[in-house]
């Protein structure tokens, strides 16, 4: 038996604005029950949307093709049809990141603070899930599992708001995911798919104050911000990510070298990949030239400032606007710094906040860089491909964010819960003075 979704209708003004809400109500339902799941039950659930994505790959790769298709057809860059594109080591991947998170520890009821008062009042702060959530994103239906997976864990319902290029990609797998929780004796309406072909449902969904808890926009920068700017339900922003690798005077270049080529060619389409690289001075006479002939090498297209240009050989003239890009593309941006604050000046100004990295072998500038990058994740001698939830230990991960409240950088199980005080008393009144 196959539970999917209500068949997608093509919907306008109040009626797809009372489809959106019709589908938080559900989803408010599901979450009632949701939080009651034990873990027990939760990873069950976990374990049979994961042998049920490997069981019917087959369906979810018939339908990804078809999208990749029509995508192909209508012109979209090869870096968005790579974000698109599921293989079978794709599910494998996605389906053992259920797994992975179903292994973790159940967030909901953890302690994170109390005690008993000299009154005798016994206080508790505990976590509990947010609710409803949802989620707005662009063509990456591995965001869908991922979601509902994080979701599901932490207690909530989540509500999945793709992009039209990925339509029938995310109806498979959602269609595999409620399947699942209806043999696990979960509500299938803890993961719902809305309506994609009209922009106006992201407006129904992020104004849904009171049926919806948290939005979390999750997508190219115009994507981010429109939601952040018209939502008048929380949101958690997920920027883009202009990364920058500085290569110190003190660094080993065969490490510079091998971090800056993984950063910029592992996966050129992801927000964690490197688009600038800043070499000092003290060093480029000996490493631009072998890095800009490496980057050559593996097909990325230098665009440097005059000093970098001047070692590297055939590279293109960089821009001010090469130092505000996120390319998702093999291109990477250049530039030769006379120090370590003029590379942390640089990022203040072009970062985005998502991922910096420094290569070095000196402590003080590791400690100094650390202290002063204001970003979400800092690496020392690491490439930045490592800011992700699975690789970080968190199972998957439901974004990346950018801000400072509540949520930074991979958003895990904890960043997907609230907290409430449980208040334990023997008929305690308060003193009137």
């Amino acid at each position: 038996m196959t539970t999917t979704t209500a068949p997608e209708r093509v919907s306008t003004g109040d009626d797809l604005r009372e489809e959106v809400h019709a589908a938080a109500r559900r989803a408010r339902v599901a979450a009632d029950e949701l939080v009651l799941a034990t873990r027990e039950v939760k990873d069950a659930a976990l374990r049979a949307m994961a042998a049920a994505l490997r069981e019917r790959a087959d369906e979810v790769l018939l339908a990804n093709t078809a999208d990749v298709e029509a995508g192909r057809a209508a012109g979209t860059s090869e870096s968005l049809l790579d974000r698109l594109a599921l293989t079978p080591a794709r599910i494998d991947g996605v389906a053992q990141g259920l797994l992975t998170v179903a292994g973790l520890a159940d967030p909901v009821g953890e302690v994170l603070r109390g005690g008993v008062l000299p009154n005798g009042l016994e206080t508790r702060q505990v976590r509990v899930p947010l609710g409803v959530v949802g989620m707005v994103y662009e063509a990456r239906p591995n965001v869908t599992v991922d979601a509902a997976g994080l979701a599901l864990k932490s207690g909530n319902a989540v509500l999945l708001r793709g992009s039209s290029s990925a339509e029938r990609s995310n109806t498979a797998l959602v269609a595999v995911l409620r399947d699942a929780l209806v043999a696990s004796g979960l509500p299938a309406d803890a993961v719902q798919l809305l309506p994609c072909h009209d922009r106006a449902s992201v407006r129904h969904l992020i104004t849904a104050r009171g049926l919806v808890d948290l939005v979390i926009p999750r997508g190219g920068a115009g994507l981010i911000s429109a939601v952040v700017e018209q939502a008048t339900v929380p949101t958690i922003e997920t920027g883009v990510g202009n990364c920058h690798v500085y290569v110190d005077a003190s660094a080993d270049l065969d490490d510079a070298e091998r971090i800056v080529l993984n950063a910029k060619t592992r996966r050129p389409s992801v927000c964690n990949t490197v688009e600038t690289v800043l070499v000092h001075a003290d060093v480029a006479d000996a490493f631009v030239p072998r890095l800009a002939g490496a980057l050559r090498g593996a097909g990325v297209t230098v665009h440097a400032e005059p000093v970098f240009a001047g070692l590297a050989g055939e590279v293109v003239p960089a821009t001010d606007e090469d130092w505000d890009v996120e390319y998702l593309s093999l291109d990477i941006a250049a530039k030769v710094v006379g120090s370590l604050d003029e590379a942390v000046a640089h990022i203040a100004a072009h970062g985005s906040g998502h991922t910096e990295a420094i290569v070095t072998s000196d402590v003080t500038a590791a400690r100094r860089f650390t202290a002063r990058v204001d970003a979400a994740a800092v690496m020392v001698n690491a490439s930045t491909a490592f800011t992700d939830g699975a690789e970080l230990g968190m199972g998957a991960e439901i974004g990346i964010s950018t801000q400072k409240l509540h949520a930074r950088g991979p958003m895990g199980l904890a960043e997907l819960t609230s907290s409430k005080w449980v208040v334990w008393g023997e008929g305690h009144v308060r003193p009137t003075s």
